[in-house]
């Protein structure tokens, strides 16, 4: 794991150092450049396997011709050596050098038969060509630049903002898509003219700055399997069990999150599975019990018998960690368990530099409660949209605002929320923050006019329109790995562990796993109002049944509550100080409410309060 930046082209001479450096916690142990009048490359190496200098990159073929940077691991590089360059006598014992010989001898045919998480850059020096890759799932990233005189990338946006030639300019659609999501969605970044390499795809920039931009993997809905359900049963077990000892491939100490849930609690128990000795588990709680799953993870420890570490989040740390994070985000995200998974990865990183955690599951096997209201939406189409509206204006009047997670009035007013746009939108506005009316508020009059898509929402419905042979389920499946997954789920994780130099790794993503998974019919993943159904009649002797059967809660921290006393004063500074963008009374007003008890605004409020801290780190990007 690691980072990686570099342009084609000729700048200031200490661009490619001024690029690695923002991101050298990606890598602490190596940060190493390479220039020439073709090329400028730089890597940061965290060194998992191999820790020999000779593992370190920008990484040269023996001939000199072709030089990789990479980012991530590749499972399957043992066997794919074996297979394809048995007789090649390589220097290292590292998958960087493998890849490498694999795409000398195959070029990007190699990308269908490698298998793990990777961020790629290969130059070819013979042909002035440079090869980019992302891995299927998109758990790496990877963005890039360009304008007539260089092809720009790296693994993050800061990195590329450091390069002397690249403009800072605030991406407006984006920012609206933003506030929609609570994250930047699709392949635009938040600054403007700087795009991420889609998962599964590839690119090739020749000499000329000509592109090929190929998808050499896509999550499609493959015929369904003939497995009966004992049958699927049997098959999920081995391909768990066989994700999990490949990701347990480690020249340095490795551990799992363990959260408590079923999905990390698996993971938990197939590494012990394979493990010689106890492995290292580890978790966090809270002081409010609606939040807190320590003793959860605590018992399951317990039952595995794992080496098991534990520490407690409070309000006063996450002010804390705030300052410690937001700094270094350099898009604006407002997924708010960002904050819990960094402080899990910093405790993690004091014993280990590698865990395995459970992401990708809740996507891949009907696990959030979405899926399930998914199922009752044909009985709230039969009503007009203005019912729904008049009843989500009556719940502050019906149930009084709670602090407490996923709460009846808080689980009431995202549903009704979810049929004030189109169909295919609904799932977004389950998961999101601001709605078209609101933004029409929120914004002022000036910038809500330059808007192209006032709802922020066309992205879901250009991802349905594209999807419409599929069935309802399934639409909702791969909508949901398209961009929840992606652009929140994995960039959270990423970014939480790379600020502590920690890798992560997800077995429930890997290829063989989730290709399995989608031949899977609906019936093996959700039965009546149960998710996850074959994973749980799988685990139920290998897990304590509480831990199975228990409602799912996520990974969220108090902010309800926090809002009104410990990060009070800091989000009034920052809410209701001067900007360009937002409607000050309207900001007022939903702060108001909130601090008086008369709605539960938490996520507008947390929305709003990430983007204009993320403003206040990079106040180089303009409109």
């Amino acid at each position: 794991m690691c980072g990686i930046a570099g342009y084609t082209g000729v700048s200031a001479s200490d661009d490619i150092k001024k690029m690695i450096d923002k991101i050298n916690y990606r890598g602490p142990d190596a940060q190493i450049t390479f220039q020439n009048d073709q090329i400028s490359l730089a890597h940061a190496r965290l060194s998992i396997l191999d820790l020999r200098t000779e593992g370190n990159q920008p990484m040269y073929s023996k001939d000199g011709r072709f030089i990789i940077v990479f980012n991530g691991e590749i499972y399957n590089f043992k066997a794919l050596q074996h297979k394809h360059i048995p007789e090649v006598f390589l220097r290292t014992e590292t998958d960087t050098e493998v890849v490498l010989e694999l795409y000398i001898k195959l070029g990007p045919a190699m990308l269908n038969e490698i298998r793990g998480m990777f961020a790629i850059a290969i130059f070819d020096q013979q042909k002035s060509e440079l090869f980019l890759a992302r891995d299927r799932m998109g758990k790496k990233p990877l963005y890039y630049f360009q304008n007539k005189d260089h092809f720009i990338f790296a693994s993050e946006l800061k990195s590329i903002l450091a390069h002397s030639k690249v403009p800072h300019k605030l991406n407006l659609q984006s920012l609206n898509r933003y506030l929609s999501f609570d994250y930047v969605p699709g392949q635009e970044s938040i600054a403007k003219d700087i795009y991420k390499l889609n998962p599964g795809h590839y690119m090739l920039i020749t000499q000329n700055n000509i592109n090929t931009y190929e998808k050499f993997w896509s999550p499609v809905f493959l015929p369904k399997s003939n497995f009966n359900f004992d049958e699927a049963v049997t098959q999920l077990d081995q391909l768990l069990d066989e994700a999990c000892k490949e990701r347990m491939m480690s020249d340095v100490p490795l551990g799992v999150f363990l959260s408590g849930g079923l999905d990390s609690s698996t993971v938990a128990y197939y590494t012990q599975k394979n493990a010689q000795k106890p492995i290292q588990t580890f978790s966090i709680g809270f002081e409010d019990l609606s939040y807190d799953e320590s003793n959860y993870a605590r018992a399951v420890a317990k039952h595995l018998g794992t080496d098991h570490y534990e520490q407690k989040l409070g309000a006063r740390e996450t002010l804390q960690l705030i300052d410690e994070i937001y700094p270094l985000v350099d898009e604006p995200f407002a997924d708010a368990s960002l904050i819990p998974t960094y402080f899990l990865s910093k405790f993690t990183r004091t014993k280990v530099t590698v865990a395995l955690g459970g992401d990708g599951s809740d996507e891949l096997l009907a696990g959030y409660p979405t899926f399930i209201t998914e199922r009752y939406r044909s009985i709230f189409n039969l009503f007009p949209k203005s019912i729904w509206a008049m009843a989500e204006k009556s719940i502050p009047f019906l149930f009084k605002p709670s602090d407490k997670n996923i709460s009846l009035d808080f689980k009431l007013k995202q549903l009704l929320r979810g049929f004030s746009g189109t169909k295919a939108q609904t799932h977004q506005l389950w998961l999101g923050s601001f709605n078209a009316k609101e933004k029409q508020s929120l914004f002022n009059k000036d910038i809500y006019q330059e808007l192209i898509d006032p709802s922020g929402l066309s992205l879901a419905d250009e991802i349905h329109a594209s999807q419409s042979h599929l069935n309802q389920f399934d639409q909702t499946t791969l909508y949901y790995i398209q961009t929840y997954l992606v652009d929140d789920i994995l960039v959270k994780v990423d970014r939480a562990s790379m600020y502590n130099s920690l890798e992560v790794r997800a077995p429930f993503m890997d290829q063989k796993l989730v290709e399995f998974l989608l031949t899977l019919p609906q019936s093996f993943k959700q039965k009546g109002n149960e998710g996850k159904y074959i994973l749980k009649k799988l685990m139920e002797n290998k897990l304590p049944q509480d831990i199975i059967y228990r409602p799912k809660k996520g990974f969220g921290i108090p902010l309800s509550d926090w809002i009104r006393k410990d990060l009070r004063n800091s989000i009034e500074e920052t809410l209701l100080s001067p900007q360009p963008f937002f409607n000050r009374d309207y900001i007022q007003k939903i702060l108001n409410e909130h601090l008086q008890r008369k709605q539960n605004h938490r996520k507008l409020i947390w929305n709003l309060y990430m983007f204009l801290r993320f403003s206040h780190h990079f106040p180089s990007l303009e409109l």
